[in-house]
């Protein structure tokens, strides 16, 4: 496991204690750690608590006359190799999408290129606030930075719902999941969500895929050491650092830029995209106007992209999704079976909280020599964990594909 230059950045709120743990996991898994704390933070925890479990002295200054040219934010900023806002208030977080530098952390957030990663942790109503999921939204859109949970579950105040900070545990495995390198030297494809089947210039059948799970998985095999292609049907959601992305519109875009991708190499093919099942079997060249009570579709089958790549003479370990309502298990092994992969991560997009336009998910992967349950947890730690156990399989497979 490669050694990083953890910079841990904690803010002012009670979770603030629990990043004591996370300095600790990382020291034992050998990752150089230095810790800037806000002011607020200090209110929580003292520098002194920092400084003991890192080694390092703790930074909380902008203008630090001991640091380097009394420039500590220069300093750090070219020292680290990730940045980690744990805990990341509501506060701070809207300071650093606007991009403001009133204090040290931020500023360095500003003067960094190393990738950044938010841990938020607020009160349930901090979160859900219109304000702050604008600033959320506006740091999803930047390519440098990524969004580490939040938790749902019991706060500090008595509330319950979304805004508890990632446990350190988690943290820790999102860190070592961006050090360990799993994949380093594989080519990897991922298609991502939803395809669009124009029905007229301006109507179009689709679905509820967000792509969020497809675009987690993406960042987190590029974080494992794979250069990552993410053929992507349309989304709202910001490119994944150092992952090239090739936007396509229909199920026949995608099985064509796929195969194209495949052609081109690939070691792991993975199916998160939600491709539509069927499209009209003709597009109007003008806007349908509406005129009869009712209006019939004929209908006709769309392109398997996943099955037409896992049927190639060279088809490279392939790993499918099955979204399912009930009998989820049932019916992704038969999948699994019928397509002939190598793997296969089934989910329940009936269960509340979970699967499509969530930022959470659940799901049961399935393989010829077992299965394993995965979650609920946040799509980023989800996507790590997958891809982990992913590349263990790549690694170890070497029977036939979709044998049970």
């Amino acid at each position: 496991m490669a050694v990083k230059r953890i910079l841990l950045g904690v803010t002012g709120g009670i979770a603030a204690y629990k990043s004591a743990e996370l300095v600790r996991l990382l020291k034992k898994s050998g990752h150089e750690v230095r810790v800037v704390m806000t002011r607020g933070a200090e209110a929580f925890v003292t520098p002194l608590t920092f400084q003991a479990l890192s080694g390092e002295p703790v930074r909380t200054s902008l203008l630090d006359p001991e640091a380097e040219s009394g420039m500590g934010h220069i300093e750090l900023a070219k020292w680290a190799d990730q940045i980690v806002i744990a805990p990341a208030s509501a506060d701070f977080i809207a300071r650093l999408a606007q991009g403001m530098a009133d204090d040290l952390l931020t500023t360095l957030c500003c003067a960094t290129e190393a990738p950044i990663a938010v841990a938020p942790a607020m009160n349930q109503a901090m979160w859900s606030n219109g304000r702050t999921q604008r600033n959320i939204a506006l740091l999803e859109s930047d390519p440098q930075i990524c969004l580490w949970g939040p938790d749902q579950g019991a706060q500090a105040c008595g509330d319950t719902g979304p805004g508890r900070m990632l446990e350190p545990a988690a943290l820790h495995d999102l860190v070592d999941g961006n050090a360990q390198g799993a994949l380093s030297g594989r080519r990897v494809i991922i298609t991502a969500g939803p395809t669009r089947e124009p029905i007229d210039p301006v109507r179009y059948i689709s679905n509820h895929s967000s792509g969020k799970m497809g675009y987690a998985l993406a960042a987190a095999a590029r974080a494992a050491g794979a250069e990552v292609i993410l053929v992507s049907g349309p989304v709202s959601i910001s490119q994944p650092a150092g992952v090239e992305v090739r936007g396509v519109m229909t199920a026949q875009d995608m099985l064509q830029e796929a195969g194209r991708a495949v052609d081109e190499g690939c070691d792991l093919f993975i199916a998160t995209a939600a491709v539509a099942d069927y499209r009209p079997d003709s597009c109007a060249g003008d806007k349908i106007k509406k005129s009869d009570e009712s209006m019939n579709l004929s209908l006709v089958r769309n392109p398997d992209t996943l099955a037409t790549i896992a049927a190639r003479e060279d088809a490279p370990f392939t790993v499918g999704f099955a979204a399912e309502t009930r009998d989820v298990e049932h019916y992704a092994l038969d999948k699994l079976t019928r397509k002939k992969l190598n793997m296969i991560v089934a989910n329940d997009v009936s269960a509340p909280g979970l699967g499509f336009n969530s930022d959470d998910n659940a799901v049961t992967v399935l393989w010829s020599q077992g299965r394993q349950s995965i979650g609920p947890a946040p799509k980023a730690v989800l996507a790590q964990r997958l891809i982990a156990l992913i590349a263990e399989q790549l690694t170890d497979n070497a029977g036939p594909t979709g044998a049970f």
